[in-house]
């Protein structure tokens, strides 16, 4: 039985030698009787040759007729060669074709508009530069992970479907639980707070979704969600939690993708050059600096993205905007004790323009203040009943926070769009394919 190489092992090595792989025709052209055939496999792309001399007339012909995204085996050595991507090349000794496409592939080597790239994105998916994303996406994933079970947090799941608001009611999908009324989480924050008085430090990797009629290129309808909580838990320590793991997962990124990194123009010395600290502004603080810039601020409403992006510019490495106002957060921050109409809450804000990452803080954990924010925000409290519970059955302080798997990608990889940062994206226009 042949065993096949995978491509990455052939560039992690890159000394000469024979070997078997199989892939699609990512691409090929031709040359004075040589043809250079680019073949990917999943972990990576190699060039190819294959010369006319060294195979029958009528296998060189075929294989040149051959569309691209047509499946190969390739027999072949190993070559190091400077002038190929990544610095190796195949010389091909024998090619076997196993599928030859019918049809010209729809994408082509020109410019495509964001629709038709997005009605075809189950293709799209294949592009060098989507493959690199869906890389990054899971080496942020995997370090996240990492980060949060080397310090001693247990992996937790919640509901997907739900009876009541997280998050604020305008936001929520409605849909038919049998004979009753459900809907699709917001977040999984208020069924963590049962399970911390349980395991006790957790966190999740978990899709959200927001109906949120936003056309904006920050805004998606379904997203994923990286959050954590903590018992014994105040605002200052969950932000020390916020800055170690989003630097842990930057570090990692630098260190194991530098070359994903570099082809979305980010150069991976600069994220290993952020470390903890990060800079801390307060609500008022942010306000006024933005009034500086000529930019209004109704003070008691949440920062706008456009807002975001002209405090944004203004740091070189992530920073904190902390103590929201009661009326721009959800009625479970707690308000702070020495101020009560601002609260113990957190955004972290990436720079260079992108804006929220992270929003998070510490939790209301007295019942008579809970129950004093619920009618405050006149919610119906017999929605909360088991969530108003936990109060009553040894209550302590905690804290926790929510990352944006596609905010955080688009930051790192200097994307226009959150659109690129996920492999099937939901807006408020766009649910196919």
């Amino acid at each position: 039985m042949v065993k096949f190489t995978d491509i990455s092992e052939i560039f992690a090595g890159k000394e000469k030698r024979a070997v078997h792989i199989h892939g699609w025709l990512h691409h090929k052209r031709s040359s004075g009787g040589v043809q250079f055939l680019l073949i990917r496999d999943g972990t990576g792309i190699i060039q190819t040759t294959l010369k006319k001399d060294d195979v029958h007339e009528e296998a060189y012909q075929q294989i040149d007729r051959l569309p691209v995204e047509s499946t190969v085996e390739i027999e072949g050595t190993v070559q190091e060669d400077e002038r190929a991507p990544g610095g190796c090349e195949l010389s091909i000794h024998d090619i076997r074709i196993l599928h030859e496409v019918k049809e010209e592939f729809p994408i082509a080597k020109k410019y495509h508009g964001p629709e038709f790239l997005m009605d075809h994105r189950h293709l799209w998916l294949r592009n060098e530069k989507m493959q690199a994303m869906l890389k990054i996406r899971s080496k942020i994933l995997e370090s996240s992970r990492e980060w949060f079970l080397s310090h001693g947090y247990i992996e937790f799941q919640s509901p997907v479907i739900i009876t009541a608001a997280v998050e604020g009611g305008s936001t929520l999908f409605e849909l038919k639980y049998f004979n009753r009324k459900a809907y699709l989480t917001q977040s999984w924050q208020l069924h963590a707070e049962a399970a911390i008085a349980s395991v006790g430090k957790i966190f999740t990797i978990a899709p959200s979704f927001r109906a949120e009629k936003s056309r904006t290129r920050r805004h998606l309808t379904e997203y994923w969600h990286i959050e954590a909580e903590e018992p014994w838990c105040d605002l200052q320590k969950t932000m020390k939690v916020q800055e170690e793991l989003v630097t842990h997962v930057l570090h990692e990124l630098a260190k194991d993708l530098p070359r994903e990194m570099e082809m979305f123009g980010r150069d991976p010395k600069d994220l290993l050059k952020i470390k903890p600290s990060f800079p801390r502004i307060t609500y008022d603080q942010a306000a006024e600096m933005l009034r500086k810039e000529g930019v209004s601020v109704a003070w008691g409403e949440d920062l706008t993205w456009e807002q975001q992006k002209v405090l944004s510019f203004k740091f070189q490495t992530p920073f904190f905007i902390t103590h929201f106002p009661k009326s721009a957060k959800a009625f479970y921050h707690k308000p702070d004790p020495e101020r009560s109409d601002v609260t113990l809450s957190d955004d972290l804000q990436a720079p260079e323009g992108y804006g929220e990452l992270i929003g998070g803080g510490q939790r209301i954990h007295d019942l008579d203040e809970l129950l004093e924010r619920i009618k405050e925000e006149e919610l119906d409290a017999k929605n909360y009943r088991w969530y108003i519970e936990l109060r009553k059955f040894g209550p302590v302080p905690h804290a926790g926070f929510g990352l944006g798997l596609e905010r955080l990608i688009m930051w790192v990889c200097k994307l226009d769009h959150i659109r690129d940062a996920i492999p099937f994206p939901r807006t408020l226009t766009r649910i196919y394919p």
